[in-house]
């Protein structure tokens, strides 16, 4: 094994999970060089390893496109980590084109399809793997060397900063996320904001050129208050990140880029769960604000409707719940150690 190329074209949280994964094998395995082959705009997150090189695919567009991407890679070893009908389409091709190179190997993500209703209401007595291990199992399957426990590291912890103040000097929020299930009501991320305002921390907004009115608005009208929504190419949103002391956000992609950075995160959980699967890298699951009401999850990526039409599990979690977390964290000296 000489070269292996990993896929994952979207969505965007779920490659940036992908990132520890990709390293801790990298670094096991410095004789093999990996390509790694996901959205275009994530490609920041993968730089910085020696052995690690990233190929800009857009998953919108025809599999025999993708397939012809992907074979002028070179690799002699494929682990798909995504799976779907579009990308299985092109890795079918991949195999046809390299039928009798018995060099040529393929593993593929098993996602278990038949027993997501299974996971979605019995997950509290099977609960699901966390993506990240169902990742690592791909990446063993296919005969790498599996990297010590100690390797499973995003980046170096930092201590947050020591301060007389009870609250920490720079946090983000990250108000939004794709589907409405997972998004807290806007008047309390507002509240929430306003009371870091008041309490002179420096809060930086981050969200889609779609979502920049709003936290626009708000800068606006709450001192040291920025917003960083549709400003920044990512690399540069990412190095920002990165100079948190800790993020406030959905189940969203901005949880998985500050794991991805090795910056602590305060989470909020509605229709999902953070148990079920997809909760951030190496983050503290005390650090997750979630009602645990009997109805919750009802869907495993929040894209269906509210039964009850409330969003009931969303409106049980308060600014000062919230604000009581942040507190707690920084009294308790909390230090990165993804």
């Amino acid at each position: 094994m000489k070269h292996v190329l990993v896929i994952r074209l979207s969505a965007l949280g779920d490659v940036a999970i992908m990132k520890p994964v990709v390293k801790a094998y990298a670094d096991a395995n410095p004789g093999v060089r990996f390509t790694v082959a996901g959205p275009p705009m994530l490609q920041p997150l993968f730089e910085g390893m020696a052995n690690v090189s990233y190929l800009g695919l857009k998953k919108k567009q025809s599999f025999v496109r993708i397939y012809k991407a992907l074979d002028a890679v070179g690799a002699d070893t494929v682990v798909d980590l995504h799976k779907v009908n579009r990308v299985g389409f092109a890795v079918v091709l991949l195999r046809l084109r390299h039928l009798l190179d018995l060099h040529y190997r393929i593993f593929a993500l098993r996602k278990g399809r038949v027993s997501r209703w299974l996971y979605l209401h019995h997950w509290r007595r099977d609960p699901r793997r966390p993506q990240w291990q169902r990742y690592d199992d791909v990446f063993r399957r296919a005969g790498l060397k599996r990297a010590e426990s100690g390797a499973w590291r995003v980046e170096s912890g930092r201590q947050l900063p020591t301060t007389h103040t009870p609250l920490p000097t720079k946090i983000g929020v990250a108000p939004f996320a794709q589907h409405a299930g997972k998004i807290w009501p806007e008047e309390r991320t507002e509240a929430l904001v306003r009371m870091l305002s008041e309490r002179g921390c420096e809060v930086v907004l981050f969200g889609s050129k779609d979502e920049a009115p709003v936290l626009e608005r708000w800068a606006r009208h709450y001192r040291g208050v920025s917003s960083m929504a549709g400003r920044l190419p990512f690399a540069e949103e990412l190095e920002v990140i990165r100079g948190l002391s800790l993020m406030v956000s959905m189940d969203s992609a901005n949880m998985h880029f500050a794991s991805a950075v090795g910056v602590p995160v305060v989470s909020i959980w509605g229709a999902t769960h953070p148990d079920f699967g997809f909760y951030g890298f190496g983050q503290d699951r005390a650090n997750a604000l979630c009602a645990d009401l009997p109805c919750q999850p009802c869907s495993a990526y929040g894209s269906k409707p509210c039964r009850y039409g409330d969003r009931r599990c969303m409106a049980a979690i308060t600014p000062e719940m919230v604000l009581g977390k942040i507190e707690a964290m920084l009294k308790n000296n909390i230090v990165n150690t993804q």
